[in-house]
């Protein structure tokens, strides 16, 4: 039987068999292909950054154009230059720290700037509400809603920095936070009677145990999951008040977050005489989005291995792999910095220029690792900010992205010194003795 015949638009000819460039062994195609899916997703965490600061009155017109060029430049019989591709994606990074701004800025001028703020992880006497997602305005709104009703609201994964900002915290019954990354959802849902609020993406499909008291909101939905239009929580506070209380338990490790860019730099002056005085040796920025894999238990490998003259600087809800160590201090200064949401990556660079600045030195000369982890849609977006800013020497890990194959890792291997994580140890000692 004939093989099937396609026409290749990179050769303009109808191919047949496994030697033509469809099949992928010349490479132009899967290479070309991939850095479109590479765009895509750092379009899926622009549109995700842009949509949260738009719900809080905020907005771009250069980015919003982008996400529509973006999108248009991965027609398949647009573009077939990589380099191009390449370009394209670094500009992308450089909107992507846009709207981080922007959504910094949302935050901080709706709600106030963060502060450190220890966080209880157990359970309050009485009716609950847990909410997960990135939606600040969403929890905002519950909170105004829920006052004086006798519920508690909970976070989590990343609603946990919701913590420190004194906009929210101001609210006697946002109480705690439950569970760790998004990951445990089927798990932490199930065990705790309370309704649920899902407010954005990394929803996951419900268990039938817990499906009929669980709520979907915005651009987020779930089959067989009550969805709120708009911000209208009634049918989410009824179901809370029709389940059992949960019991006084509180939980064991209380975890701290909230330290904004004013925070650290107000330590700064401190920071640079530890460093001089060789009390602190290195800053390490471990933290992304993380996954439910083997290999992700690197990195709290990685965090308790670290020398006790080393800073580590935390976000997103790859934190949780690590946040409950108790790491200690050095003169003052905490060993464990949870700057907050993924989009507050714009903090962490933010912070890195500032500190160049007082050392008088480039952010790559800063005695700084980045170490990243499971490169998707946010966490491509901020990687390819980060580049897009001449950061180099960075990890990923703990696998290689689905979007790069060879040529596309050798691109970032001989451009921006990108390395893979490999054992906690080896790694460690080979960003110290570099």
């Amino acid at each position: 039987m004939e093989a099937l015949k396609m026409f290749c638009y990179q050769c303009s000819q109808t191919a047949k068999g496994t030697g033509c460039t469809v099949s992928g062994v010349c490479g132009k195609v899967p290479t070309i292909a991939r850095l479109q899916d590479n765009l895509i997703y750092i379009g899926k965490g622009i549109a995700a950054y842009l949509y949260h600061a738009r719900e809080l009155g905020y907005t771009d017109s250069e980015v919003e154009h982008f996400v529509a060029d973006g999108l248009y430049t991965t027609l398949t019989n647009v573009n077939f230059d990589a380099e191009r591709f390449v370009q394209f994606a670094l500009y992308a990074g450089k909107m992507n720290v846009k709207v981080m701004k922007l959504l910094k800025e949302a935050h901080i001028k709706t709600y106030g700037e963060p502060e450190p703020t220890e966080v209880q992880t157990g359970t309050v006497k009485g009716r609950g509400i847990l909410v997960t997602g990135h939606s600040l305005k969403a929890l905002e709104e519950l909170l105004k809603q829920t006052q004086d009703t006798g519920i508690n609201i909970y976070t989590h994964s990343e609603m946990l920095p919701a913590h420190s900002y004194p906009g929210l915290k101001k609210y006697s019954h946002l109480v705690g936070n439950l569970g760790k990354a998004w990951f445990d959802q089927k798990t932490l849902f199930a065990q705790y009677p309370v309704a649920i609020l899902g407010t954005s993406n990394c929803v996951l499909l419900p268990k039938d145990s817990y499906r009929d008291r669980m709520f979907t909101m915005g651009v987020t939905g779930l089959p067989g999951v009550k969805h709120i239009d708009g911000y209208d929580f009634s049918p989410v506070i009824e179901t809370a008040k029709s389940l059992p209380e949960l019991e006084d338990k509180p939980g064991d490790v209380v975890l701290t977050t909230g330290f904004s860019k004013s925070v650290i730099l107000s330590l700064a002056p401190r920071i640079k005489e530890l460093v001089e005085q060789g009390k602190i040796r290195h800053f390490f920025l471990v933290g992304g989005c993380d996954a439910p894999l083997k290999k992700d238990e690197y990195y709290r490998e990685f965090v308790q291995r670290l020398p006790k003259d080393t800073v580590i600087l935390t976000l997103a809800c790859g934190k949780y792999r690590f946040n409950d160590l108790d790491l200690g201090e050095i003169e003052g200064i905490p060993r464990l910095i949870d700057i907050g949401q993924c989009n507050d990556a714009i903090v962490a660079i933010d912070v890195a220029t500032a500190l160049a600045e007082l050392f008088g030195v480039s952010v790559n000369e800063l005695p700084l690792s980045i170490i990243l982890m499971w490169m998707e849609q946010k966490a491509v977006a901020i990687l390819w900010s980060l580049l897009s800013l001449g950061l180099k020497g960075m990890y990923i890990g703990p696998i290689i992205p689905a979007w790069v194959n060879e040529e596309i890792l050798n691109i970032l291997v001989e451009n921006y010194d990108i390395h893979l994580i490999s054992d906690p140890e080896q790694d460690i000692n080979s960003i110290l003795k570099g």
